[in-house]
């Protein structure tokens, strides 16, 4: 059992940080906070050897990452690691740097929680083949009317021109962008190291569905993963404050009582295919012309936008 043993992902918005404190509250796994920086890193050309090998720039970046610093791990620290100046793989030193998270929690298996890693699941099993990966699914309407809520001032489709013209097509699409590449890269790795979770069955029946992702990652069923809402200074950095003692609430958010039935239809015209697909219900089963022309032409317009193929 190596670390990084689990990767949470999902389209962001999903419940992944639901997930992430429940997973937490198992006595054998702890979740590191959003790294974000561990694919990002590994694709810089100046970050590795030809062979794969960690150079010093890379060490210095990793200490200057504002999500680094939130493990609390010192330049000695991070230099023992690496082996005091030996030459070490980056799946090796991301390895030791988690090692040494769970020391700390004294917990023997660490995951990590970034939602944005639903798109670089490939990279990330040919730096940790035994990696198992839990992929948060959720109704992407209630996706969509959080990331509308979302109080930061652009979420991350906000960062498309498509989000000024029609945010509910754009959120769509990216929601359909998110699932479809999880799904296509899981369908690779198969049913032993992937694994998707439907947020609705989580809220509704959390233990069975706990029970269930324990046996697909060998641990024991614990039901402290139940009980995270009572665990002591809980601090989630994204999780609305007002929710982070909550115990697992279904209803926080409901589409279809809180999208306006225009919406819906923009909403179904974009990527009504992918909500049949996962079986949820549609309520526009024909949208109109006007509006299957728009939701072609939003999709364009990010096909287009060379931030999506970033």
């Amino acid at each position: 059992m190596s670390n990084p043993y689990v990767f949470i992902v999902g389209c962001p918005r999903s419940g992944t940080t639901l997930l992430q404190r429940m997973v937490n509250a198992h006595p054998d796994i702890t979740i590191t906070p959003e790294s974000h920086w561990i694919p990002r890193l590994y694709a810089k050309h100046w970050a590795l050897t030809s062979d794969g090998r960690v150079k010093p720039k890379l060490i210095r970046r990793l200490l200057g990452h504002p999500k680094f610093a939130r493990l609390k791990i010192s330049l000695a620290e991070l230099t023992r690691l690496t082996g005091n100046g030996q030459l070490v793989s980056y799946g090796n030193l991301v390895s030791r740097i988690f090692d040494l998270y769970g020391e700390r929690q004294g917990k023997p298996l660490v995951g990590d929680k970034t939602p944005d890693y639903v798109r670089c699941i490939e990279t990330l099993h040919r730096l940790w083949p035994s990696a198992r990966f839990v992929h948060v699914i959720r109704d992407g309407r209630d996706v969509a009317l959080s990331m509308m809520d979302w109080p930061k001032s652009r979420p991350k489709p906000g960062d498309f021109a498509a989000w000024r013209e029609d945010r509910v097509s754009t959120a769509a699409l990216w929601w359909e962008m998110n699932v479809r590449l999880g799904r296509r890269a899981g369908k690779s790795l198969g049913h032993k190291l992937y694994y998707e979770v439907r947020y609705e069955s989580l809220v509704t029946h959390p233990e069975e569905e706990c029970a269930a992702l324990c046996e697909f990652l060998g641990v024991p069923y614990s039901d402290a993963m139940l009980r995270f809402h009572e665990l002591p200074g809980v601090s989630d950095p994204g999780l609305e404050t007002k929710r982070a003692h909550l115990p697992v609430t279904p209803g926080l958010r409901d589409w279809s009582a809180q999208l306006p039935p225009k919406e819906s239809e923009r909403f179904e015209a974009a990527v009504g295919a992918l909500l049949e697909e996962l079986g949820f219900a549609r309520v526009v089963q024909r949208p109109r012309t006007e509006v299957l022309e728009q939701a072609a032409r939003i999709r364009h317009l990010l096909a287009e936008d060379p931030r999506t193929r970033d």
